[in-house]
């Protein structure tokens, strides 16, 4: 029998894979995104420079985000994974074996109600506990779970020191071995002094860590935490600053204290925010690794940074909470691909209630965002999936320079303690704050369910309320506050009247020309808690004005339309106020709304014409 010969196969470096179409340029490219800008008005036809600048945007840090990347971007080497820098994950072997620890946060005084949810947790796929309850409470919260199994992360603020002897109490009297024992003592006095303004002391929890070294080898004693500056309102750059600038200063505290520089590291555990922006989160991960593997070369130590993401508490919001779940999917995969050596999914209600009394199926949804991502779309399958990317080695490189510069800002500033003393880091944050509140405000940072497309008649997901804020310290901000409390103030209108606030919408011209700026007009007005009343075409606007009860008006339509009759209309409506969807003034128009306008100040304008009061 003749042996029938296989195709012949080229090596993979021959493979030409466009070999039938012609090559591309970037002229070319440049030429088709002038074209497109042209068209839509953004691009003036005596425009010289460079069309695709006209599509460059710029983060928080003021790093440039270009529409196009491409292998020139790229900075240079990155490494291997498990070497340093550390850029593409701390361990040669990614997380293939063993996917990220998937960690749940359990906090309260009811002791029982937390072990009865942290042991449905566990049985649920959780690998790790990160518990805030007394200390006292700390051995009935964790009664039949099995330490050695489930590592526990504890989070008792001041009280560190009890909650640590405690847990390690309950390590020698379950007979865990002590050189098997794996815990965080999560002792953080840098982290209480940013979140209560208090002066705290280092010295108890370094003294804590040499006590503990020598005897528990796997157990890390001190947590560095970043989410009190993400929190405060701050960028990117600016959490990754503080957060290296805590480890560096905690190193300290611990090598006066008689650990040596390896020994130090090893007691300490990251803590960072991730957000729904997936890009900015893979790479604020990875520069947060290269900048520690930086200060490991200057101080002689080769621990790479142990990672803890959770996903964003800012990012939460009450209203359509159900959108939450959508925004820890995203965040929860941005750090799963950046690398997260553990990874905390909050529930999609955590803004509304207490966390002890947030719902079985909210900590259901959160485990199991880890298991879609980890068992279905098998995304620790591949160590640092987003190597090699342009974007994400360019954005990495990016931050990591503009979070170098913040962190050796706060050195030469004398340390993080002396900053948050002296509040010249929280006026950095603050400052940081008042851009982000500006772009949440103009939605051009929209938020889908709030400031986007909100539902007025959403059934509310009833929680008892979280407790208040401690005084002091730095703010904890939600992007979504500013437009909620104009939801809340609306729901109390509505619960002492009968009724919503309402704005009317006149619409003019043709349906066709008038949709697009009453849909517009509409969703910015809901987004307040104001209910437009849309009538539609109709002859008889003033009729259909007075029927609706409404006391204000907006006008939407053509330019053509409001040139053509705008005065008129206003005249005959009677309204109190009326505003215009769109720019351009004409006789009886009160005001504006159009596409990047401060729609907080609009809609609190309303109110206050409307007798809204909060």
């Amino acid at each position: 029998m003749t042996e029938v010969a296989g195709p012949e196969s080229a090596p993979i470096s021959e493979l030409d894979l466009a070999a039938e179409f012609p090559q591309a340029t970037r002229e070319q490219w440049q030429e088709l995104v002038a074209g497109v800008l042209r068209k839509s008005g953004k691009l003036p036809e005596d425009f010289t420079g460079a069309p695709e600048s006209k599509l460059v945007t710029r983060t928080y840090d003021g790093i440039e985000i270009q529409p196009l990347y491409t292998a020139e971007d790229v900075p240079g080497e990155t490494g291997f994974p498990g070497l340093p820098p550390f850029v593409r994950g701390s361990r040669p072997e990614g997380q293939i074996s063993t996917g990220w620890d998937v960690r749940a946060r359990f906090t309260g005084d009811d002791a029982r109600a937390v072990n009865k949810a942290i042991l449905a947790d566990l049985e649920g796929g959780v690998t790790s506990i990160w518990l805030s309850v007394p200390p006292a409470s700390l051995a009935d919260a964790l009664n039949e779970v099995y330490l050695d199994l489930a590592p526990v992360v504890l989070d008792a603020g001041a009280e560190y020191e009890a909650a640590a002897s405690e847990l390690l109490a309950l390590f020698d009297e379950r007979e865990i071995p002590a050189s098997e024992a794996t815990a965080v003592l999560g002792a953080d006095p840098i982290g209480l002094a940013a979140r209560t303004g208090s002066a705290v002391a280092l010295e108890p929890a370094a003294a804590l860590a040499a006590r503990v070294a020598g005897k528990y080898p796997k157990v890390r004693t001190i947590v560095a935490d970043g989410l009190p500056f993400h929190e405060a309102g701050g960028s990117d750059a600016q959490e990754l600053g503080a957060l290296v600038a805590a480890g560096v200063t905690y190193l300290r505290s611990l090598t006066d204290a008689g650990l040596d520089a390896e020994t130090a590291a090893g007691r300490l555990e990251f803590r960072l925010a991730a957000t729904a922006d997936q890009f900015s989160t893979i790479a604020k991960l990875r520069a947060a690794r290269r900048l520690w593997a930086r200060v490991a070369e200057v101080c002689g130590f080769s621990s790479p940074m142990r990672q803890h993401a959770v996903t964003s508490p800012a990012m939460l919001t009450r209203r359509d909470p159900w959108v939450n779940m959508l925004r820890t999917t995203v965040a929860c995969f941005g750090a799963g691909v950046g690398g997260a050596d553990a990874v905390t999914v909050l529930p999609f209600d955590a803004a509304i209630g207490r966390p002890e009394n947030t719902s079985a199926f909210s900590a259901r949804i959160a485990r199991n965002t880890h298991a879609v991502l980890l068992e279905e779309s098998k995304l620790a399958g591949v160590a640092d999936p987003a190597g090699g990317s342009w974007y994400v080695e360019k954005l990495t490189d990016d931050l990591a320079h503009v979070a170098w510069a913040e962190f050796t800002a706060i050195e030469g500033a004398g340390g993080l303690l002396a900053e948050l003393s002296s509040g010249a880091l929280a006026g950095r944050l603050a400052e940081t704050w008042e851009k982000r509140s500006k772009r949440i405000a103009t939605r051009r940072d929209p938020l889908t369910g709030v400031s986007e497309f909100p539902n007025l008649t959403e059934k509310p997901v009833v929680r008892e309320p979280v407790e208040a804020a401690v005084e002091g310290g730095l703010p904890r901000h939600r992007y979504a506050e500013g437009f909620e409390a104009l939801r809340d103030a609306s729901d109390a209108h509505l619960a002492s009247t009968g009724a919503r606030p309402k704005i009317f919408l006149a619409t003019l011209g043709p349906v066709a020309a008038h949709t697009a700026r009453a849909g517009f007009a509409a969703n910015l007005f809901q987004a307040g808690g104001i209910e437009a009343v849309n009538p539609g075409a109709t002859d008889d606007l003033p009729g259909a004005f007075r029927a609706s009860g409404a006391r204000v008006a907006c006008l939407c339509g053509t330019d053509d339309a409001y040139a053509a009759s705008a005065a008129e209309v206003t005249a005959s409506l009677g309204a109190e106020y009326v505003l215009l969807a769109g720019k351009g003034s004409y006789d009886g128009v009160d005001g504006n709304v159009f596409a990047g306008c401060d729609a907080l100040d609009v809609l609190n304008g309303l109110h206050a014409k409307l007798g809204v009061t909060r």
